[in-house]
């Protein structure tokens, strides 16, 4: 990994390209970004850089993360991630880290916490078909329907579909082209949707499966 950064969805919206052609992009305000702590081999067993996003009050912070942001003589951060990047000689504890951090046709992986669905039935939740609602189907249009089998295994094999908490987990989205850059006001054009609601926390990474 060369670079990343953590930021915030702010929502969607569509750019034109010179050609005139439409571009749907996610508009995600990234950094500034400060540099918390920088990992070593010789002390951590590998190399990495922690980088802190959002102010927070520091009565809004534990005595041992208080600690750990005034080693660093950092203000509180709202969120901390580490980066294992390829090279973090050029890196400090204190340098900030900026939206410039990308350029234009950039390709990232956006990580992200997907919006919570709640508990959601299982053609909602794994896309399960209807069931007819004529010739006496009953009032089970939109139920799961038989289960496992009969005297064997006589169980319901673990795994099986069913209706469920939905949403609310960690989601990746790989390979998205970076459109436009803002570096004044820190805001990352991404071409396409990335996971979870408007003011959720994102992280952007170099891609892992370039072409």
């Amino acid at each position: 990994m060369q670079k990343g950064l953590i930021g915030k969805k702010i929502g969607m919206t569509q750019i034109f390209d010179d050609n005139g052609n439409v571009i749907p992009v996610t508009v995600v305000e990234a950094g500034p970004c400060t540099v918390v702590q920088k990992k070593t081999v010789e002390n951590d067993g590998y190399e990495a850089v922690q980088v802190g996003f959002g102010e927070v009050k520091i009565s809004r912070v534990n005595k041992p993360q208080a600690g750990h942001f005034k080693k660093a003589d950092v203000a509180p951060k709202k969120v901390l991630k580490e980066f294992r990047l390829a090279d973090t000689s050029t890196l400090n504890v204190g340098d900030i880290l900026k939206a410039d951090v990308f350029a234009v046709g950039d390709r990232v992986d956006v990580v992200g916490t997907s919006k919570g669905k709640g508990t959601a039935g299982a053609i909602k939740r794994w896309n399960f078909s209807r069931l007819k609602e004529t010739h006496g189907s009953g009032p089970v249009a939109r139920h799961a329907g038989s289960l496992g089998a009969c005297s064997d295994p006589s169980r319901v094999f673990k795994g099986k579909k069913l209706a469920g908490h939905l949403g609310a987990e960690r989601v990746t989205v790989q390979n998205l082209d970076i459109v436009k850059v803002d570096a004044e006001n820190n805001l990352i054009a991404v071409k396409g949707a990335i996971p979870g609601p408007k003011g959720g926390i994102v992280v952007l990474a170099d891609t892992v499966k370039s072409k």
